[in-house]
């Protein structure tokens, strides 16, 4: 049940963001004054953000907890690798 929930207020975070897209594509079509279009963006980024880090936790907390207590050392090293590579993605900008 719990699982179903967080998968629920992530769908409706997504929702959420894609209106707000929605409505910086007609601030621009309007011509609205570039702080507002920015600090819309930079709301928008900030809910993604939020929705990147539930599912990141979701992940350490089911998918890298099963590969680390599982008796496979290479599907240890390749989760930990894709950690890894997600972290090095993020400071990428």
């Amino acid at each position: 049940m719990e699982d179903n929930k967080k998968k629920a207020d992530t769908l409706r975070r997504l929702k959420n963001v894609a209106g707000h897209v929605k409505g910086v594509e007609k601030m621009v079509e309007d011509d609205a004054y570039c702080i507002e279009v920015i600090a819309q963006i930079q709301a928008i980024q900030a809910a993604l953000n939020k929705v990147k880090a539930q599912i990141l936790d979701e992940h350490l907390h089911h998918c890298v907890i099963t590969a680390v207590r599982g008796e496979d050392p290479g599907e240890r090293e390749r989760v930990l690798a894709e950690i890894a590579d997600v972290f090095e993605t993020a400071t990428k900008v």
